[in-house]
């Protein structure tokens, strides 16, 4: 699955509640990481360090971790991580990238209309016009589909209404896809990757209830986006919510998830925590970022496939944060 670097936005640390945190980074992250403690002077040097997270029980989940530092103050990175644009880096395979606005509607997915035409966006669109088991929607929307309907106004009136659904009651009021074979619900499948990381939702516990991620429509407003990526030379709609709040003495938790995915994957949940640290007299960032993935095609994979499979999720994510690491040292 290719997963961009998550979006974030400054104003939403200025409304957040402020959370205390050990003072010291590294000790901090090798409690709930799986790094232990890093050398900040060799991880200086090394670039980004991933590692294959926790183990879970549920086949169908996966984690990777990673961690890294960036020669700026958080607020900074934050800043970067607001401006960061995944479209104009090919390799992110992210083809249209959008926020949503306060109300979500129809009009929000109009880039969806004259889309660049690629193999990703005609075996979505094949897929679509077939109504393909594949498609992860629920059976009331597999049924909103008409011959005479466009498949523009039919994802862009899904998506719409899905996005109203989420600001409402949170990913836990997400229809099933039960269209699908093997169906799921992002709520259950947010709240059983969280789960399966005690250290991790030990350390993000306070944000993620926040949230409506894990449960209920939650008391921090998010900050939504869709977009149409690239997944195994399928072209996949989906859309996001992020949170970002302040844990004091200058760092943040960041909590990016993608609570619906029309094929590829259920659900992807990416968490950041940022520290500000000092390196040789430069306020600079130690950045640890989780990658927890949904996807009932893992559940089939087992021994060296279940491995590269990992290898392959390990290479993207380290691709991608260190195209932001680069933008965001500059």
């Amino acid at each position: 699955m290719k997963h961009c670097f998550l979006r974030s936005f400054v104003a939403l640390a200025l409304l957040f509640p402020v959370i205390a945190f050990s003072a010291d980074p590294v000790s901090e992250m090798a409690d709930f990481s799986v790094f232990g403690k890093v050398d900040l002077a060799e991880l200086t040097k090394g670039g980004v360090k991933t590692a294959a997270g926790s183990p879970m029980s549920t086949e169908r989940y996966l984690s990777v971790q990673s961690c890294f530092i960036i020669p700026q103050p958080p607020a900074k990175v934050i800043a970067a991580m607001r401006q960061f644009n995944p479209t104009a880096h090919s390799e992110l395979n992210v083809l249209l990238h959008s926020d949503l606005s306060g109300s979500p509607s129809a009009a929000d997915f109009s880039k969806l209309n004259h889309p660049a035409n690629n193999r990703a966006l005609q075996t979505l669109t094949g897929a679509t016009e077939k109504m393909s088991p594949n498609l992860q929607i629920s059976r009331a929307e597999a049924q909103s589909f008409s011959a005479g309907k466009s498949v523009f106004a039919f994802w862009s009136d899904l998506l719409a209404k899905r996005a109203q659904t989420f600001l409402a009651g949170g990913a836990a009021a997400e229809a099933a896809y039960d269209h699908t074979p093997n169906p799921v619900q992002s709520g259950k499948e947010f709240a059983g990757l969280v789960r399966q990381q005690p250290k991790v939702a030990r350390q993000f516990g306070s944000l993620l209830e926040s949230t409506g991620l894990t449960g209920g429509k939650g008391s921090l407003k998010p900050e939504l986006y869709w977009e149409l990526i690239e997944v195994e030379d399928a072209g996949v709609l989906t859309l996001g919510a992020n949170y970002v709040r302040s844990t004091g003495g200058g760092g943040y938790q960041v909590a990016d998830g993608l609570y619906y995915a029309s094929g590829g994957f259920n659900v992807s949940l990416t968490l950041h925590q940022l520290w500000p640290i000092d390196l040789a007299g430069r306020p600079s960032t130690l950045v640890w970022r989780g990658d927890f993935t949904s996807a009932n095609s893992l559940g089939e994979l087992h021994g060296i496939e279940r491995l590269a499979s990992e290898g392959a999720m390990r290479k993207d994510i380290s691709k991608a944060a260190s195209i932001f690491q680069h933008e965001a040292s500059r």
